[in-house]
């Protein structure tokens, strides 16, 4: 069995997968992640010792330092995941693979097991993360933007008057709370079909994240697919066919 953790921005997920399937899975905001204590391990809760552990972390190193300390229980020693050249049939094509954030490259992997044709995929979140991956498995690129969450905080944050609450996206919108609604998904539609322009009109449009469904729904002229966990699922293949600890 191993186990599988995604730490991102505002949530840590988590997964024990037998190498076929998933036996359990989990998830907590960090905020509750970061209130555990040394009695109530969330990772010892649900299953024994795991042959490995592979952690996907872009939630900096307060939560490395949490997982470490959460993951010392167990023998196996964790692999923290960073973007290679190449793994799993997935070419890194980024001018530094190092530097791919572990999640897309954890999402392109699972994306390349899911459609072997060409992709984007697309992780919406506290960031939203558009990656380009053609037919033949090579992450060509992509693009990163603030979440819906995010760009209406930061209007708020950084204007004299503009409200916090969430309105409605609308296609004429006449108050302000539906303006920016509108306009904060205009700005993640339109950056997910002017990144899918330029792969053809065949492109399948491979979406997660807690804000993926709602965005899809923004583009129904595209070819879409929803997958809840996709980088859990990038992990565990990558556990089941790399050489980890």
């Amino acid at each position: 069995m191993n186990l599988c953790i995604d730490a991102g921005n505002s949530r840590v997920k988590w997964g024990w997968h037998d190498g076929s399937q998933w036996a359990a899975l989990a998830s907590v905001s960090l905020i509750e992640f970061a209130a555990a204590t040394h009695d109530i391990n969330p990772f010892a809760a649900t299953h024994a010792n795991p042959e490995k552990i592979i952690i996907s972390n872009v939630a900096g190193e307060g939560a490395h330092q949490l997982l470490v300390n959460w993951t010392s229980i167990f023998e196996a020693e964790p692999h923290w995941l960073r973007g290679t050249p190449q793994a799993c049939g997935v070419q890194n094509d980024y001018e530094n693979p190092e530097q791919l954030g572990p999640d897309r490259w954890a999402a392109l992997i699972a994306a390349r097991a899911l459609h072997s044709g060409e992709c984007l995929v697309i992780n919406s979140g506290t960031a939203t993360t558009i990656d380009m991956l053609t037919a033949d498995g090579v992450f060509q690129g992509g693009a990163i933007l603030p979440g819906v969450e995010l760009m209406r905080f930061v209007l708020h944050e950084h204007t004299g008057r503009l409200p916090l609450q969430t309105g409605h996206p609308v296609q004429t919108p006449r108050n302000t709370l539906d303006a920016i609604e509108s306009g904060c998904w205009h700005a993640q539609a339109g950056a997910v079909q002017r990144v899918a322009a330029q792969m053809g009109k065949d492109v399948l449009c491979l979406f997660s994240g807690g804000a993926g469904q709602v965005l899809m729904q923004q583009l129904p002229h595209l070819k879409t697919r929803y997958v809840d966990n996709l980088v859990l699922e990038g992990l565990a293949r990558i556990a089941q066919h790399a050489n980890t600890p």
